[in-house]
Parts: structure tokens; C-alpha cells; sequence
């Protein structure tokens, strides 16, 4: 009897660990969110930020089988149908990270600009040129950019595994990519934007400024360095979102558009002021304003109007930047080369390059022989 007294006293003395152990490991993933007030300004912001900041990674998100009782649910296309099934998960394992691409916490400030940029894992030819131009990490002009892929996962099976791989691969040999177990797809651009912005504030919350943009745009990051430097009395501490501003637009109701949006996801007809998605840059303070307000504002598919909800919730706005063209580069003849470098040595950032083209255009604009003619003006912010 003695001896079943010993071995039930330390089976029970072993569960118990076990149960502690569980406890900190669920302790040690849990998310904490505090409350703050954005517009007791940025020291605030910094001092929260830094605190220790968890992420309770869900393996699975439970499908919210109420959104099927919504007036209309059954007549809307596939993907919105998902979009407002899962629109409340905003939580998915890590499966790449880089913890330590500031600097950590405390040293992110070093970093001047850092370049986010929206990556599918099949884009492998695009980040391979971005890494060669634009978004070369380096130190210009005596301040360091440093650059950051975000994506999720494509496929199924094989082909989802193979990607994985590939990413694995170029993570191993440039340390630049942050992945989620989530689905890259159009309507989940904004929930990468969050997850990016969540890893943000954990690991790189003083950096000053940031690209937020697509891998298929041409990005000039020496001037934009330089226009950053040149602002008055704002060295990333206080509120910066410019761009190519669009306004007085509201939802697509057709639903044969690529942005339709149905009633059943916002019901009002208009849209706050936002910045075109293509790329827009914005002060670190601000990223962590619409981090914040992104708590309490329901996910909306389009990811760069929700920008612009989560700054309007703040009080906050964006300006224009006519170096901004995420609607392309008007060239004013069509006798004119539409990819005459002269036209793109002083623009900050124009949507829509191919692979080859943006690798030619980098090398062209920093050719110490160019020549560029009167007429070919230079653009400058407003």
C-alpha cells in the first residue's frame, strides 16, 4: 500500500509540473494589448512598445458560421462569403521570423527607413531584383534601410510545401522575409498588413520611417532618404503618411470588380482620405498609431483604404506627394520613351515595373553619364 502511495504521490507531483509548464508556455504566447491613448504622443507610444509584447499563435481559426444569417450572405461571389467567415481571425503562426532585423527594440532607432514590402511566396524573380536595386540594404546619405518581405502561403499539398521551401532557401541567404500561415490572397492583404504591423511594434518599434509598398513597383530610396531628412522637426516621432492620396471615393458595389464591396461588409457609401496601396510612406510613430487603431476597427479587404480608416479613427490624415505615381507615369507623347530614365531619376516611386525593367531603370537613373535636358523637370514634393 506504501508503495502505490509513492508512485500515485509522484505521478500526481509529475502532472503538476506538466500543468505548469503548460501554463507558461500559453502565458508565454499570449497576447497583451494595453490600453493607450495615441495622442499623448509618441514617448508614450515608444515606452508601450517596448514593454514585453506576446503573440498567441491559433493553429486553427474557427470558421464564424453566423456571418451565413447575414441578409444577402447567400447570393455573394466565394471569396467574399470567406472573407466575411473568417474577417475576425487577425491571429496565425509565425512560420518565419526575424527578431533581431533591427537590431532589437532598443536599437531600432538606427534604422532610417525600412522598406515593407507585400510579397506572395511565387513572386521568387521580383525579390531577387528588389534585392539587387532599390531595396538593397545600405547606408545612404550616413542614415541605414533596411529591408523586409512580408507574405503568407500559396497552394495546397506539394506545391504549397514546395514554396515554403523556396522561401526557406532565400530566408537562409538574405534574412529578409517574414511569413504567416495564412492564405496570400488579395482579400488578406490587410490582415498582412496587421500581422506586420503587430511584429512591428514587438521587435522594431523606434525605426524612423517606412515603405509600405508592392513588390512590382520602382522605388527611388536614395531620394526618398533624402526627402525624409529634409522634413522640419520630424525625425519619425511625429505623424508622416504621403503618397499618391485618393479622395471623396467610396465601395465598388459592381461585383464584377476586382474592389467590390458588398453592403454586408461596409455599409456607408464613402471612404476616408487614403494613400494608393502600390506605396506610400509613412513616419514609425504613425505605423504604431494604426497599429492601435486597428484594434477596434473591423477588417475591410482593401488594405489601403483601411489605412486610411485606422488614421481618420486617430484623428489623423494623409497628404499627397506628387513624386508619388501608383497610377503609373503620365509621359506627355507617345513619341516619347515611356522608360526615358530622365523621367524617373527624381520621382520617389511609380506602381507597376517588370522584373527586367526595374533592374534596367536602377542602373540607368545612377548613371554618372546621364544627361537629362530642361524639359524633363524635376518633380518635387508640394
Amino acid at each position: 500500500m506504501r508503495n502505490i502511495r509513492a508512485k500515485t504521490f509522484l505521478l500526481a507531483g509529475a502532472l503538476g509540473l506538466l500543468v505548469l509548464h503548460l501554463c507558461k508556455d500559453f502565458i508565454d504566447h499570449k497576447t497583451i494589448h494595453l490600453p493607450i491613448d495615441v495622442r499623448e504622443g509618441h514617448s508614450q507610444l515608444q515606452q508601450h512598445a517596448t514593454k514585453t509584447s506576446y503573440t498567441f499563435s491559433w493553429t486553427r481559426c474557427q470558421q464564424n458560421m453566423s456571418a451565413a444569417n447575414i441578409t444577402g450572405f447567400s447570393s455573394l461571389p466565394g471569396g467574399i462569403k470567406d472573407f466575411l467567415y473568417y474577417r475576425h481571425c487577425r491571429h496565425f503562426p509565425m512560420l518565419m521570423d526575424l527578431p533581431d532585423k533591427c537590431g532589437g527594440p532598443d536599437k531600432s532607432a538606427e534604422v532610417f527607413l525600412l522598406l515593407v514590402i507585400k510579397s506572395s511566396p511565387v513572386n521568387y524573380e521580383r525579390r531577387e531584383v528588389l534585392r539587387k536595386t532599390w531595396a538593397k540594404e545600405r547606408l545612404h546619405n550616413g542614415v541605414w534601410i533596411r529591408r523586409i518581405f512580408i507574405s503568407g502561403t500559396m497552394g495546397t499539398g506539394f506545391e504549397k510545401e514546395r514554396l515554403n521551401k523556396l522561401l526557406e532557401l532565400e530566408q537562409q541567404e538574405y534574412s529578409d522575409i517574414l511569413q504567416w500561415d495564412f492564405s496570400d490572397t488579395f482579400y488578406n492583404l490587410t490582415l498582412k498588413q496587421i500581422l506586420f504591423l503587430e511584429w512591428m511594434e514587438r521587435n522594431c518599434p523606434n525605426a524612423r520611417f517606412l515603405l509600405n509598398g508592392d513588390d512590382d513597383v520602382f522605388a527611388n530610396t536614395d531620394n526618398m532618404v533624402e526627402y525624409l531628412q529634409s522634413l522640419k522637426d520630424n525625425d519619425g516621432s511625429k505623424h508622416l503618411f504621403t503618397g499618391h492620396l485618393i479622395q471623396n471615393v467610396g465601395p465598388i458595389r459592381s461585383s464584377g470588380s476586382k474592389y467590390f464591396i458588398p453592403v454586408q461588409i461596409q455599409e456607408s457609401e464613402s471612404y476616408p482620405p487614403y494613400c494608393g496601396g502600390g506605396g506610400f510612406l509613412l513616419s514609425g510613430y504613425t505605423a504604431l498609431v494604426i497599429y492601435h487603431m486597428s484594434q477596434s476597427i473591423a477588417i475591410l479587404p482593401i488594405d489601403d483604404v483601411y489605412m486610411g480608416m485606422c488614421l481618420a479613427k486617430a484623428g489623423l490624415a494623409p497628404v499627397s506627394h506628387m513624386g508619388v505615381k501608383t497610377a503609373g507615369l503620365h509621359i506627355p507623347s507617345n513619341a516619347l520613351d515611356g522608360y526615358d530614365p530622365c523621367y524617373y531619376k527624381d520621382v520617389l516611386l511609380v506602381h507597376r515595373f517588370l522584373s527586367a525593367n526595374m533592374y534596367l531603370m536602377w542602373h540607368r537613373i545612377h548613371d554618372p553619364n546621364l544627361k537629362c535636358g530642361p524639359s524633363k523637370k524635376r518633380l518635387k514634393e508640394h
